[in-house]
């Protein structure tokens, strides 16, 4: 596979906890918002699948196969399904704003930086 994230996709990746996997996941998924939101929409595509990446690389992680395996394949879903589908789930930005918010929340707080 060809990785956008070529520094982290060699194991790096694996040494950041969930909740760092997922701040950053949220920040290209901002990303792709905010480019939508200003009506570019190559640029949106391609910071949503770096995040898609992200994504696939935290699922790939032997850490969350136990307990968030679910809830991480859902999310690559209903983010799919948001951005190139149907809007089947019924998603709009300010859900995933909130939903990526806490991890990056969490993330800046361990390392006092609120």
């Amino acid at each position: 596979m060809n990785y956008q994230h070529k520094e982290l996709a060699n194991e790096k990746w694996f040494e950041y906890s969930l909740i760092e996997q997922m701040a950053n996941i949220g920040a290209e998924i901002g990303r792709a918002i905010n480019w939508r939101r200003k009506n570019n929409l190559e640029y949106s595509k391609k910071a949503f699948f770096r995040g898609l990446e992200l994504l696939s690389l935290t699922i790939d992680d032997p850490k969350n196969k136990n307990h968030r395996l679910k809830e991480l394949c859902r999310l690559y879903e209903v983010l799919g399904d948001y951005f190139f589908g149907k809007n089947e789930y019924n998603s709009n930005n300010v859900f995933f704003e909130k939903y990526f918010y806490q991890f990056n929340y969490a993330t800046r707080n361990k390392y006092n930086r609120v």
